[in-house]
């Protein structure tokens, strides 16, 4: 069986069997056969260990946050998306327009893989590894969509806990996020220092809108997290820590 290539999607089922046969994700062939930093490495096994390694923001976030390029396998609708993101360029590859596909339903969006990039970014002196160069694109707006529609809608493990969060000077948030209750929210957080409840209880906002917001200010890499200030609270309140202790005594 041939390997995949970097311009077509490819059906969940043929992934897996290629798995199954070689024991390969068959996208080996984009690039040398070298492996994702140690430091990364060591990141993805924690989150394996957590339970947390199909999180596409934890993984993604990964990349960002040790501004790592890396190949992340997306199943998407079915079909696996070979994404490949460029922090230090602030760019992506991906064959096929993901963000409009988020919008029409996103209930499998999860990471079956990660593996050391094979493309390089356009200008790279290894020129017969950069891809076409229509298939790059900036990953803020990526990074906005994908805080918005993943299914998961709890803060990343670096800005959750007991915090307070404020937006950083000079940060200007995805155009996309400016629509509705965003915009007047993204104002209030110029100018004042606010917990996840705080947020969550603002006109037009609640819960799940404050954490995707949040989480997209981070990933994008505009959100001050403040754990000493007056304004810190807990993440979650005291009936749902409640809660979850009751669910897992059952």
């Amino acid at each position: 069986m041939r390997d995949f290539d970097d311009t077509t999607l490819w059906r969940i089922s043929a992934f897996e069997r290629m798995q199954a046969e070689t024991g390969s994700s068959g996208f080996a062939r984009l690039g040398a056969r070298t492996q994702l930093p140690s430091t990364m490495q060591a990141e993805l096994t924690h989150l394996r260990r957590a339970q947390r390694s199909a999180d596409v923001l934890e993984v993604v976030g990964l990349c960002v946050r040790q501004r790592e390029s890396a190949l992340v396998l997306l199943r998407h609708r079915g079909l696996v998306w070979p994404l490949t993101v460029f922090p230090e360029q602030g760019l992506y590859h991906l064959p096929r327009p993901i963000i409009a596909s988020l919008q029409q339903g996103n209930l499998d969006l999860q990471v079956v893989g990660v593996e050391a990039p094979g493309l390089r970014p356009p200008g790279h002196v290894m020129s017969e590894r950069i891809g076409d160069k229509d298939l790059y694109h900036p990953l803020a707006p990526l990074l906005a969509a994908l805080a918005q529609f993943v299914p998961r809608a709890q803060l990343l493990e670096e800005i959750g806990g007991r915090a307070a969060y404020r937006l950083a000077a000079g940060f200007a948030p995805d155009s996309g996020e400016s629509a509705g209750a965003l915009g007047p929210a993204l104002r209030r957080l110029r100018k004042e220092i606010a917990s996840l409840a705080e947020i969550a209880s603002w006109p037009g906002m609640d819960r799940e809108r404050a954490t995707r917001l949040l989480n997209s200010i981070y990933l994008q890499g505009g959100l001050m997290v403040l754990r000493a200030h007056h304004a810190a609270r807990d993440e979650t309140t005291r009936g749902e820590r409640l809660r979850n202790w009751l669910r897992l005594a059952r």
